[in-house]
């Protein structure tokens, strides 16, 4: 239930703060008070659009906030779901409008976001105005009332879950055809260059190995004179720098006895003769085994042609890539050859939701069918004492051919006025005021369902007679029973006279410009608003008389 609603600098508002009752109440105003700006407002606590224009002039932002008491409603999952903070008797719903047309919302001081707050302001609070009327004429709206009466959200939730679980299975199955086509269209492609590679034999480090092997082949030659010509320095018989060496080695060997000193000398040199030595020796073994091999080098470039072939061809510079091309094709091909067995158990599966999807939707229709009985009952019981002595009222489900999102049922609301006239759609037909009835008698017969703390209904009585404004008044105050919250905005004095509590909106101009206002009437006060509804801007005793006369009733 809306408990408060503070207003700050928002259109022609100052600053707004007034408290709401339970039960039935009404808001009156002349044209152009401020009533429109305060449904306007509120709507901003239902996540509509923030306009910086809305912002009154020489201010920087706006702020809207609303208290509800939201004991009875069980909202414990939605604050949990969306990580905010819950409080099992009240919940605050702010807005602020910044005038650099950002802003903010908070729900119990916690940021929110728009559809957070639209979400939670749908479950507290339902505003009817003329606009809404034209949702009579929406399948969307007709089924949900059904829907509604039928109590049926336990079955229409597991249609769902197997509805979409059905839709999906037919995406994957349809991918899956679709990607069995193309690539058995391309199999022979797959498996060619699949052979190609798998003939190729590569494996990792190959290239390098190949491609230093044919740097040794290709320059044997050169290496081979080279290692000659190094090998003669130290066996040369005429310079031998190993002979040499030796014969330095055993002199300095005679000089130790007479001259001690050269005895580490030639340690150092017997240690450099053994090593050049053993040089002599790994180079001649080199020169031994180096040999040019053309037939070798053939065979070697021969493969790393190959595998520069391959590299190009696919756009890669390593063996490792081309393995992963292989591993790839492999993959492809497998899936080519066993997308027929994938393709089956995807129909075998979709074959069994779509059963289970019918079963529930025939459920469902069973259960539409119920409510749309009741429905015609309870409407034709409501329209007949709100002028309607001969109205007709019918739910038509027509089958659906394919199931959808909420079943198989095509539903419309067929309606006439007169005796023996033929059934139509009721927007097609239905006129402004008997259009406003109806979507009263439809409000009235699912509010209990939908569990809405707070209904708003803005001159709702368009159209409407004085006589049948009163009785639209009568069904608005039984739906303020049971701890629900009506409030009427309304032109008609019937309707007023018949609130619990009484509202008035007003404009006062000030130095500073001119201001809207709200404040609760008097009992005084209710007399002299409603004598001004029935006789204009000048009150008379007959029109004060009339006003007490229908408080009183």
């Amino acid at each position: 239930m809306l408990q408060s609603l503070y207003i700050q600098n928002y259109a022609l508002i100052d600053t707004l703060d007034i408290r709401f009752d339970t039960g039935f109440s009404v808001i009156t105003g002349e044209t152009g008070a401020g009533k429109s700006i305060i449904l306007g407002a509120i709507g901003l606590l239902l996540g509509q659009r923030a306009d910086s224009k809305a912002i009154k002039n020489g201010s920087s932002r706006c702020i809207v906030e609303a208290r509800f008491q939201i004991s009875a409603y069980h909202l414990e999952k939605f604050f949990e779901e969306n990580d905010l903070e819950y409080d099992s008797e009240e919940c605050i719903i702010r807005r602020e409008v910044l005038s650099s047309g950002k802003s903010r919302a908070f729900i119990n001081d916690t940021p929110a976001s728009l559809y957070q707050m639209k979400e939670l302001g749908e479950k507290l609070i339902d505003i009817h105005s003329q606009h809404q009327n034209l949702l009579l004429n929406t399948e969307g709206f007709q089924l949900n009332v059904v829907d509604l009466v039928a109590q049926n959200q336990q079955t229409l939730s597991d249609y769902k879950h197997w509805f979409y679980s059905y839709k999906e299975c037919c995406q994957t199955l349809k991918e899956t055809i679709e990607a069995a086509e193309k690539n058995k269209a391309d199999e022979d492609y797959v498996r060619f260059q699949l052979e190609q590679l798998e003939e190729a034999k590569l494996y990792d480090g190959e290239q390098e190995e190949l491609e230093q092997e044919e740097e040794l082949l290709t320059h044997a030659e050169e290496i081979k004179a080279g290692l000659y010509k190094v090998e003669g320095t130290f066996s040369s018989e005429e310079q031998s720098i190993l002979s040499n060496l030796k014969e330095a080695l055993n002199t300095l060997r005679c000089l130790n006895s007479i001259y001690p000193i050269t005895a580490e000398l030639s340690d150092r040199l017997e240690n450099s003769y053994i090593e050049l030595k053993d040089i002599e020796q790994e180079i001649s073994r080199l020169n031994e085994n180096m040999e040019f091999n053309p037939e070798r080098l053939e065979r070697v470039n021969e493969r790393l042609n190959i595998i520069y072939s391959l590299q190009q061809k696919h756009r890669v510079k390593t063996v490792k890539e081309l393995l992963g091309i292989t591993e790839s094709y492999r993959i492809r091909l497998n899936a080519i050859t066993s997308s027929d067995d994938s393709i089956a158990e995807l129909t075998a599966k979709k074959d069994k939701l779509y059963k289970q999807v019918l079963k529930l939707a025939t459920e469902l229709t069973k259960q539409r069918k119920s409510a749309a009985k009741e429905i015609e009952k309870q409407m034709q019981a409501r329209l007949i004492p709100l002028g309607m002595p001969n109205v007709q009222f019918k739910v038509e489900l027509a089958p659906s051919k394919e199931p959808d999102s909420n079943g198989m049922d095509k539903i419309s609301f067929l309606f006439s006025a007169n005796k023996n006239g033929t059934l139509q759609n009721v927007a097609a037909i239905a006129s402004g005021g008997e259009v406003a009835r109806v979507m009263l008698s439809i409000k009235a017969l699912i509010a209990g369902t939908m569990n809405l703390p707070t209904i708003i209904f803005d001159e709702i009585d368009t159209g409407v007679s004085g006589e049948i404004a009163e009785k639209m008044a009568h069904i608005m105050q039984e739906m303020g029973q049971n701890g629900r919250q009506v409030i009427s905005i309304t032109h008609l004095p019937q309707i007023a006279s018949l609130g619990t509590t009484h509202y008035k909106v007003y404009k006062q101009d000030s130095e500073t410009g001119t201001s809207s206002h709200i404040r609760k009437l008097t009992e005084e006060e209710r007399v002299d608003e409603i004598a001004h509804m029935l006789s204009g801007s000048t009150l008379t005793e007959a029109a004060i008389n009339n006003a007490k006369a229908l408080l009183k009733h």
